[in-house]
């Protein structure tokens, strides 16, 4: 199967998928289903892609199940959220904004499905390559466990420090996130560089540097942590303004004096 034959299944996929959550959210006025979908989506197009390509066994296996355990968690983790809470801040602005407006949901969910397949070009690069590099599988592994143990341990300080009814209008500054104001995300960023290692040798190496790329561009100017941001002065003002001064954007480091 050619990689744009591969592609092409895997966005028909994503698409179906995207529209059976647009139903969901309809149904409950919940859009956060969303993100669970896409890391959802992401996680499983590592398998798909690992499953049909021609490139090694063993960098194959590796990438369904390092891709795949990574979505797995993330959209676990997230699925407890939108299950357990109110809709996110993020998704309400846009609901009003919008004016519930169910085309425009409609065509955010299909814009996801478009962004899955943008995010599987690493795992292209992977899948095909016809190499096996025990020193870049190790290097790939060791970035993987630490990125996804950063962000799973970012992701329980927030949730603990959400679910304390004292902190209510207030920003964690627990743990992590005392050094970066999205260490969650810092986390998700490092993630990719593990299919970089992995793609080593492949024809198609170049395609894997996509994923820390465009992600960070996504995080840091686009859907990460301007949205974020922008939701959190709304709901925490000078609290968050004082953390915004204090506090590095993305890469972990000494929070600042306040002189404000």
């Amino acid at each position: 199967m050619t990689a744009w034959a591969q592609l092409g299944m895997i966005w028909l996929l994503a698409a179906l998928v995207m529209t059976l959550g647009w139903l969901w959210q309809r149904a409950r006025s919940n859009a956060g289903i969303v993100d669970v979908l896409w890391a959802a989506g992401v996680g499983g197009s590592a398998v798909v892609l690992a499953i049909t390509g021609g490139g090694a066994v063993g960098t194959r296996i590796a990438l369904a199940v390092l891709g795949g355990a990574w979505g797995g968690r993330l959209a676990l983790h997230l699925w407890g959220r939108v299950r357990s809470e109110p809709e996110d801040g993020r998704y309400r602005y846009l609901r009003e904004h919008w004016n519930g407006s169910q085309l425009k949901f409609f065509a955010f969910f299909q814009a996801q499905a478009l962004l899955i397949v943008l995010f599987a070009l690493p795992f292209v690069a992977v899948a095909g390559n016809p190499r096996m590099s025990l020193p870049w599988l190790v290097a790939a592994g060791v970035i993987w466990m630490v990125s996804v143990l950063g962000e799973s341990i970012a992701d329980r300080q927030l949730d603990r420090f959400r679910k304390d009814p004292d902190n209510a209008g207030k920003t964690c500054r627990d743990g992590l996130w005392r050094y970066s104001r999205h260490p969650n995300y810092f986390f998700e960023w490092v993630h990719w560089f593990a299919y970089v290692c992995l793609a080593v040798g492949s024809p198609i190496s170049w395609l894997a540097w996509a994923g820390p790329a465009v992600m960070y561009v996504f995080l840091r100017w686009i859907s990460g942590v301007p949205y974020t941001e922008k939701q959190a002065l709304r709901s925490r003002g000078e609290d968050y303004r004082n953390y915004q001064r204090t506090t590095s954007v993305l890469i972990p480091w000494f929070p600042k004096k306040d002189t404000a």
